[in-house]
Parts: C-alpha cells; structure tokens; sequence
C-alpha cells in the first residue's frame, strides 16, 4: 500500500461525503433558486424522452444496486446465495442497467451538444457532469470482464469489504484493495469525484426526487375556500 492509494481510498472518500453532504445542505439553504433540474424540454422536445428514461431507469438501477451490493454484509445474504451467484447477477442485471444508462446518456449528450439553443443555455458544468457520468458508465461496464475472470466473488468481497469499511470508520479498508485492477480503482475514484462535484451541479435536484416520496405519506391539509357561493365554514380536504 503506497501513499497515494492511501490517500485516494483512505482520506479522499471523507474528503467526497462530506463535501457531498454540507455542500448539498448549503445550497439549499443559500441558493434555493438553483435548486432545480433546468429541464431544456421547452426549447427541443425531441429526444428528451427517450434519452431522460433510458438514463434515469438504467443509473437508478445501479444506483440502489451498488448501494444494496455494496453495503450489506455478507453473513446477511450468504444462507440464501453465495457470493459467486450474487456477482454473476450483479453482472448480469447491472450490465444491462449500465448499457440502457449510457444508451440514454448518449443520446442526451448528443441532443445539448447538438442544438444550438440547448448548448448556448448550457452551462459549463452541464456538460461536465454528463461526460462525467458517461465515462463512469463506461468504466463499470468495462469492469465486468474483469469480473469474468473471478466468479467466485473474491473481488466483489474485497470491493465491499473496502466500502463497508469505510463508511463504518474501520481500519485495513485501504489494504483490500491491493489486488484490484486500474479499472476497478478508476471507477471508484470517479464515483467518489462525482459526489464530490454534486453540489455545485444541477444533480442536487435528485434530492428533491427522493424527497418526494414523502408526499405519499403526508397527512391531509385543511384547505379553506374563498369562494363566496360556499357556506360559512365549508372546508375541503385534499394534498396539494
């Protein structure tokens, strides 16, 4: 273990959580103007659609996917499935999550590159942040032939073993990976480096995503009408 992997699994990680975390939280609360999506559907409709769903299914996907995979223990899992199979179906569902994401990526990329109105309203980290998530893409769909060469899982539990270490504050995290490819460390780094870049994009609208789900278990409110051919006191319930 030299020093820069030291750093770039050791430090860099925390460095990314919690620049990913305050900086979101600030944003919030300083810049809630910019906390949106900037949906170009208005000025080109076309390919949007298609391009936007084939993205969203396929990254949150792998998303949730690496979240479960990654962070779950093995003793959890391993009376139902053995970590061999659990790879193979990681490599199996992921990489066509993975082909529909960059599918849509492209498109999408394509689409603002393509159009001039949609480039010229673009903003610089627009299109950094979907190169960005292209060549992460494309970085885990390379890892599965390497994945291939190790069905046994052993390099899925050291890559878990790395994450679960980590966000649990243990030692020896780094250590794990002393055996992984340039692939696999590329792909982690730049995961961590879209985290880290996050806040200061139009991402953060996912946490409005998430945070939408909330209306499904939201009590009713008390709307009042102000409409004059309605009784005194006449109340209607509804979720706004």
């Amino acid at each position: 273990m030299n020093s820069l992997d030291y750093f770039l699994f050791g430090i860099y990680p925390y460095i990314c959580l919690s620049v990913f975390l305050l900086g979101s939280l600030i944003r919030f609360d300083r810049d809630q103007y910019t906390w949106k999506s900037d949906s170009s559907q208005l000025l080109k409709a076309g390919q949007l659609r298609l391009g936007s769903n084939l993205f969203h299914i396929g990254v949150l996907f792998l998303f949730f996917g690496h979240f479960v995979g990654m962070l779950t223990p093995h003793f959890i899992y391993e009376q139902f499935i053995s970590a061999g199979d659990k790879q193979l179906m990681a490599m199996v569902s992921g990489g066509s999550a993975g082909l529909l994401g960059i599918v849509g990526l492209s498109i999408l990329i394509h689409r603002r590159l393509s159009e001039p109105r949609i480039y010229a309203t673009s903003r610089t980290s627009d299109i950094v942040i979907l190169l960005l998530l292209w060549l992460q893409l494309a970085l885990g769909l390379a890892t599965i032939p390497l994945s291939a060469q190790h069905l046994d899982g052993s390099m899925m539990m050291r890559l878990a073993g790395w994450a679960q270490r980590i966000v649990t504050f243990q030692d020896g995290a780094v250590k794990l990976l002393a055996e992984a490819g340039w692939v696999f460390k590329a792909h982690m780094l730049l995961g961590m480096t879209i985290f880290l870049v996050f806040p200061f994009t139009r991402l953060v609208h996912v946490w409005s995503g998430f945070a939408t789900l909330g209306y499904l278990v939201r009590p009713y409110q008390i709307v009042r009408s102000r409409r004059l051919n309605l009784p005194a006191g006449h109340n209607q319930q509804g979720k706004l």
